[in-house]
This record gives C-alpha cells, structure tokens and sequence, in this order.
C-alpha cells in the first residue's frame, strides 16, 4: 500500500532510474553555459531530460529538463501518476522528521573563502534580455527567526558577485515572511541553497496555498513524501540543517539591510520580470560532492510548472474532496501552465449533487489563489483529454447561464492582464442536471477486442484489398 511504501528519493537514484527508463539523454558535444545550454533545453522542452557532459569553462556536468514531463517524473519515482499523487497526499498527511547524520556527502569539499561562484557554477545565462546569470535550480532552506519551522522554496538568485546573490522575493512567500520578521529584529537571515537535492524535497519546495501552512515543516514533510526521515547534516556557517545529500549547497545570510538591482528574467509565465530592488544574500561557504552534478531549471520552460502540477493537483483534491463529496479528480492543465486553469470532474448521483458543482468552484478559487479559470465537468468526461473537455463546454455550457464570474479577485501578479495580480475570475459550468443525465448521454458502441496484429499497414497490401495493385 502507499501509506507504507518507502522509496529511495535521493537525487542520484532519480537520475539512474530515469536513465534506466530511457528519460535521460546525454549530450557530449561541447556547450556554451551563455545562451547555448538554455536554448538546446527549450528545444527539447517537455521530453526527456539532458545531461550536458562538456560545459566549456567549467568542469561540472549540467542537467535540465530533469522532471520537465509527467514521464520523466514518473521515471525518477518509479511510479505511475496516481502514485506520486498519493506520495504528495501522504506526505501532507504523514510528515516526518529529519534523521540527523554526522557526515554528508553535501560535505565532501568545504570551502569557507577564496571562492568564486561564478566560476564554481556553470550557472547559466538564460535568455538573451535577462540581467545576468542566474541560479534557477536553488531550493532556499530557512528556519523561520520566530517559529524554528523549516520552509524549503525555489527562488531566483542572480550573481552579483564572487560571493553575493541578488534573491527574488515574491509577495505572499513564506521566505519573504521569515526575512521580514528578521529584518524588523534588525537580524539577517540565515539560509542554504541547496542544487541537485532530494526529489521529494523538490516537490514539497512547490507545494503552495492552504495544504502548505508556515507551521508546516517542509523537511520533515519530504520525508513523509519519502516515508522516510531526510537525512541532514548541520551547515558548517549557519546554524541550519541541510539535505545530506545535496549535490552543491550555498550556505549565507540575507542581509538584513541591504537592496541592489534585479532582472529582468524570463520567468514561468512567457514574459521577462522587470527589474526591482530585491535582497542580497552574502554567502559564507560553498560545499559540495567530490564530483558534483549541477541542476538548472530554464525560466520559461516546463520543469518550472511541472514541478507544481502534481503537488496543486494533491491539494486541491484534498480541500475540494473533504467540502464536497462527489468531486471525483481534477486536472491542473498544461495550457494553465498547470497553475492558472483546472478541470474538475463531478458525478451527480442525485438531485442533491444539483449546484455542488458550483460549490466546487468556489472552493477551489479559495483553495488556490492564483487560479483564474475553473471548469467543471461531469464524470463522464475524460479530464485529461482536451478534445473532451471542449466537447463538454460546447454542448453542456449555456453561455447565459452557466458562466459564474467573481470580479476584482486576487491571482498572481505577473498575469500582465491584471492589475498587480487583481483580476476578474470565471467558471464555467459545464454539467448537466442529474435528472438530465440520460438525454446528454453519448452513443455507445459493442464492447469488442481488437488485437493490433490484425491490421497491416503495407501499401501493397492494402493495394491488392483494394484491387488497386
């Protein structure tokens, strides 16, 4: 069952069930960290996963891509889709707590000064309108100043010297929580970045909105994603503690009183971030494995969405599930960049379940802030399937009707058609009545079963059929 399945989430074993899984290709000619790398991931965008072997000036191997498909997650879990859902459910559920080690391989080269980076990274320069190079990858670990709860977030960091990072703060974060409360203590704020670290952390790092409360402690949930206490190990500058086995790990403090220029930076949404003020983290040592693997995450590119996918997709069946009882599934959809537009599917035993639909709806907009558009369907509706949805909308949706709309709504601020993230939400109702159901009900075919080999694809055989030959 998967309430007791342990699984080895380590970033290493990932990548070698992904390469077992044929979700791993290895590019051996030389490549250039400005422009080049990005550019070659886009290209590949949403298919397996690329290993860069040879990044003129730099030593390091480069990955992208990693867990940019649902095949490619499936692959690194060595789990189907539902059961890396029930992973992420379980993890809400069954948090549990770090194991604390004596060594690490995050530990195996310590450097606390004299370092660079700049050339210790093969970060990237992403796209050609971007600021500078950036590290996209970073999971920022923090205990909160006033709470001593872990939170564990992605957040840009573009470099700005060979020990100094510009880090991205976005509103409503808890990170930016945490810095403010160390700020308004006159305090900066310790942190550690860590690069090419444990799956299950990569996806507790995405989790957003009510299932992921500040009093939640995200280490100790990745290791119930896991069913296993993460092992960490004590940072050797700051007073935290650290995934044991992380590939690269930048150990600092966000300083307290200190703003420099940011971006702009093409990020998630297809546009480039504007410029701002934003915070500098000093960083006080670097440590890493012996022979590190070093992980990026291009801007504009799926591995930033499809990150969030399976874990907005876990919360919010959880809320819609436990408010309404005859919500069956949804599905965060790639169109939505997996974020903004969901399709929940309901099944109407009754005339009871009339109007729960429309319930749904509004749970799920206070479930997910950032969600702009919500339709709902019925069960026999294929979710995952785009051409059904549509059927669904384009002969169950009665536009004067069946289209619910809150106004002047909070969403997320860089849909540039809002006003600083203020914009008009919709539903669309796309289900029929319970007492309806057998009108709106599809054509049905004879359940037969056809084996593949029964057909031959050769023209000349099909020719000679067709006395054409």
């Amino acid at each position: 069952m998967m309430q007791s399945k342990i699984l080895d989430t380590s970033f290493r074993s990932a990548l070698s069930r992904m390469a077992k899984n044929k979700r791993l290709l290895a590019y051996d000619k030389p490549v250039d960290q400005h422009l080049e790398a990005t550019a070659i991931l886009k290209k590949f965008d949403g298919r397996e996963a690329i290993l860069f072997s040879a990044v003129k000036n730099n030593t390091t191997p480069v990955i992208g891509n990693l867990l940019s498909s649902k095949e490619n997650c499936e692959a690194a879990f060595g789990l189907d889709f539902n059961g890396i859902r029930g992973l992420i459910q379980r993890a809400m559920n069954a948090p549990i707590e770090p194991v604390l080690m004596d060594k690490a391989p995050a530990q195996e080269v310590v450097l606390k000064s004299g370092f660079d980076i700049g050339s210790l990274l093969p970060a990237a320069f992403h796209a050609p309108g971007d600021a500078g190079r950036y590290i996209t990858a970073g999971i920022v670990v923090v205990k909160d100043p006033v709470t001593g709860v872990y939170n564990a977030s992605y957040h840009r960091l573009q470099i700005i010297g060979p020990d100094r990072v510009a880090i991205k703060l976005d509103l409503g974060r808890h990170l930016r929580a945490a810095f403010e409360r160390a700020q308004q203590k006159g305090e900066d704020l310790p942190v550690a970045v860590c690069i090419g670290t444990d799956i299950a952390l990569h996806f507790t790092a995405a989790t957003m909105g009510s299932q992921m409360p500040e009093s939640a402690d995200e280490l100790a949930v990745a290791g119930g994603l896991a069913g296993k206490a993460l092992p960490v190990v004590k940072g050797v500058t700051q007073d935290l503690l650290i995934p044991a086995e992380t590939e690269f790990v930048l150990e600092g403090k966000i300083l307290a009183n200190e703003a420099v220029p940011e971006g702009p930076f093409g990020e998630f949404i297809g546009f480039a971030a504007p410029a701002a003020d934003a915070p500098v983290l000093q960083i006080t040592a670097v440590t890493h494995r012996k022979k590190p693997i070093y992980h990026i995450i291009n801007g504009f590119g799926r591995e930033t969405i499809m990150l969030r996918k399976y874990v907005l997709e876990a919360s919010l069946l959880k809320v819609l599930q436990s408010a309404i009882p005859n919500v069956v599934d949804v599905e965060m959809t790639v169109g939505g960049l997996h974020r903004f537009h969901v399709v929940i599917q309901v099944k109407k035993t009754s005339r009871q379940h009339n109007g729960l639909q429309r319930n749904a709806m509004l749970a799920a907009f206070g479930a997910l802030k950032d969600l702009d558009l919500v339709t709902v369907v019925d069960d026999d509706i294929d979710i995952r399937d785009v051409h059904d949805v549509e059927y669904a909308v384009a002969t169950r949706m009665e536009a004067s009707s069946d289209l619910v709309i809150i106004p002047a709504a909070r969403g997320h601020e860089y849909v540039r058609v809002s006003k600083d993230g203020i914009r008009t939400k919709l539903g669309i109702d796309a289900t029929v009545p319970f007492e309806d159901q057998a009108k709106f009900r599809r054509v049905e075919f004879a359940p037969t079963e056809v084996k593949e080999t029964a057909f031959n694809a050769d023209p000349a055989t099909v020719l000679k059929v067709l006395n054409l030959s």
